[in-house]
C-alpha cells in the first residue's frame, strides 16, 4: 500500500465552480481547513493541517486522482463513473444530489427495453453506456454538452438522458421521463484503489465528523427517576446517554445525541413521559 513521503502535504482536488464547489468549500471550512477567498485562485496550501488544495473542473477530478497526480478529491458520483478513471468512491458526502433519467416524446416510450436501436443524446456517455450494457440494450449514444432537450426536436436523437430535478424543463420541450432511474448521484470523496496517502484517514474522519454533526443534535432534558427507562428507550444515544442526578430529589438530567430528523416529535414524546427542560443544541463536529 503506497503512501506519500513524510512531510509532503496531502494533495486534495476540489471542484472549482458550480454548486459542488460552494458546498465542498463549506464542508471543508467546517472541517477546520483553510479555503480560498478568490475564485481565481487555483491552489491553496494549509500548512497547519498539512494539506494542499487544487481547484479543478469537477469533471477532471476523478482522472487526476485515478492517475495518482493527486491523492484524494471531491466530485460527483456521476462524474466519477462517467470518467472511466481508475478511482473509487470512498465516502458519500450528502450534497449535490441529482437523479439521471431517460426522457422521450410524451406517450412514445414507457420502458428502457424500448431503447433497443434508439439514438440517445446525453452529456454522460459513460454512465448511459454502462447502464445499457448491463441490460443488453444496443443503442447509439451521442455526447452533447449543455442542454440536450432540443436534440429530439432537431432530429439528432430519439431519447435524451439527463439530470432531472422537477421535470419542468423536459415538459417545456414536450418530453417526459420513463423507466427506472439511470443513476442516483451526489458528491463523493474519491481516491485511487489501494492508495492511502499520509493524512487521508484524518481528512476522511473530519468529513465524517461534520456529516454526523449535521445529521444529529444534542438533546438534554430532566425527568423523574421512575420514567428514566422509558425516556432512555426513546433517546439511546450513540453509545449510551449520560444520566446524572439533579439536586431535586427523584429527578435526573439526561443528555444524548439524537437524529435531527424527528427531533421535534421526540421532544413531544418526552414531554408526554413527564420530561421537562427539554433542549436541543447543534453539533458542529464530532468523532465517533
Amino acid at each position: 500500500m503506497s503512501t506519500t513521503t513524510e512531510g509532503v502535504p496531502l494533495r486534495i482536488a476540489v471542484p472549482n465552480k458550480g454548486s459542488l464547489s460552494l458546498s465542498a468549500t463549506e464542508i471543508l471550512r467546517e472541517c477546520g481547513y483553510r479555503q480560498r477567498d478568490d475564485s481565481k485562485q487555483l491552489t491553496l496550501t494549509d500548512i497547519e493541517n498539512g494539506v494542499e488544495f487544487f481547484y479543478l473542473r469537477p469533471r477532471d477530478i476523478a482522472l487526476y486522482v485515478g492517475e495518482g497526480t493527486l491523492d484524494i478529491g471531491i466530485t460527483g458520483r456521476d462524474l466519477l463513473l462517467d470518467s472511466g478513471a481508475k478511482a473509487e468512491e470512498l465516502l458519500a458526502l450528502g450534497f449535490g444530489r441529482s437523479r439521471f433519467r431517460f426522457a422521450g416524446p410524451i406517450g412514445r416510450f414507457t420502458a428502457v427495453e424500448q431503447l433497443q436501436g434508439a439514438r440517445i443524446a446525453t452529456s454522460y456517455t459513460g454512465v448511459v453506456g454502462a447502464f445499457l450494457a448491463e441490460r443488453g440494450i444496443e443503442a447509439t449514444v451521442t455526447r452533447l454538452d449543455g442542454a440536450v432537450e432540443s436534440s429530439i426536436a432537431l432530429g439528432v436523437a430519439d431519447v435524451v438522458a439527463d439530470v432531472v430535478e422537477t421535470g419542468s424543463t423536459l415538459r417545456q420541450a414536450g418530453l417526459e421521463t420513463f423507466g427506472e432511474p439511470i443513476l442516483e448521484s451526489e458528491a463523493v470523496l474519491v481516491t485511487r484503489p489501494g492508495h492511502r496517502a499520509d493524512g487521508s484517514e484524518i481528512f476522511r474522519r473530519r468529513l465524517q465528523g461534520v456529516l454526523m454533526a449535521r445529521s444529529y443534535v444534542m438533546m438534554d432534558y430532566d425527568i423523574e427517576d421512575a420514567h428514566v427507562d422509558a425516556a432512555v428507550a426513546l433517546t439511546p444515544g450513540i453509545e449510551s446517554p449520560t444520566v446524572l442526578p439533579l439536586h431535586k430529589e427523584g429527578w435526573v438530567a439526561v443528555r444524548a445525541m439524537v437524529p435531527r430528523a424527528g427531533a421535534q416529535r421526540l421532544m413531544d414524546e418526552l414531554w408526554g413521559l413527564g420530561a421537562r427542560g427539554i433542549l436541543t443544541t447543534d453539533i458542529h463536529a464530532c468523532r465517533l
